[in-house]
């Protein structure tokens, strides 16, 4: 039984998250973090039977009791250096989930982690379709000269462009060894209406309510177009590939590895 350590379980992916662990025959939630519902209950909290596992708010406290086997954090940009740093002093092997990481902040938790020994793995996304999206994405990226993100999330989504779209620009641009061609007028009229800039590729955030989570990929070549795109739907989406990365990381080499394709 994989004991995991849930950061961010308050949240609507935490609480989903919740539910899964107790549904999974493999995994068990031991100890949960979350601010805005501190002192209660993970199981009646996520609409299932209580667990007896009490929402904390102080990591250190969690982690220097009985320790567990894996940390899963979903919890806002803003707390994930400090619950990483955290975790790997504990010499825990942990799953980041939350998003709006910079490279510097990866290559500092890389040199942190290979230090202590600990694998981290950083999953811009869950979704399997997504991991697929982008590797398709990558492949394609050979073979045009044009291309655009468009990500469209819910209006709570904190960073833009999201995690899943930074990562797919870079790995079209790693694929592609050069950049992308940029096409089409300025945006002198209405500055960043041709959205920000990643090796030559523009990524266009939306949040509108209705959405949830959704990408698409747009190349274009002189007479045609392809468009790669991906749906969540629900939640339950991320599910299978979070039960994965807990059950993955601890085989991993020790240090950062960024992407759930790493435990696929």
């Amino acid at each position: 039984m994989i004991e995991v350590c849930l950061i961010g379980a308050g949240g609507r992916m935490g609480l989903e998250i919740v539910r899964t662990l107790s549904a999974d025959s493999e995994t068990q939630l031991q100890s949960a973090l979350g601010r805005s519902h501190a002192g209660q209950d993970a199981g009646e909290l996520a609409g299932i039977a209580a667990n007896g596992v009490v929402l904390s708010t102080d990591l250190s406290a969690t982690l220097g009791g009985k320790r567990p086997d894996v940390a899963l954090d979903v919890s806002v940009p803003g707390a994930v250096m400090g619950n990483a740093r955290e975790c790997i002093k504990a010499g825990v092997p942990l799953v980041i989930g939350a998003t709006g990481i910079s490279e510097s902040d990866v290559s500092v938790l890389d040199g942190l982690a290979r230090d202590a020994g600990v694998p981290v793995l950083i999953a811009p996304n869950f979704a399997i379709g997504a991991i697929l999206m982008m590797r398709f994405a990558a492949e394609a990226a050979r073979h045009f000269d044009n291309a655009e993100i468009l990500e469209f999330h819910h209006p709570k989504k904190l960073d833009a462009p999201s995690g899943t779209a930074f990562k797919t620009a870079l790995l079209m641009r790693e694929a592609r060894g050069t950049d992308f061609e940029r096409v089409g007028g300025d945006d002198a009229n209405a500055p960043g209406a041709r959205g920000g800039q990643i090796g030559g590729i523009a990524l266009h955030s939306i949040r509108q309510p209705g959405f949830l989570a959704h990408q698409e990929v747009i190349l274009g070549m002189a007479g045609q177009t392809l468009h790669i795109r991906h749906d969540a739907i629900s939640r339950e989406c991320y599910m299978p590939g979070v039960l994965l990365a807990i059950k993955r990381v601890r085989d991993l080499e020790a240090g950062v590895h960024f992407g759930l394709e790493h435990v696929m």
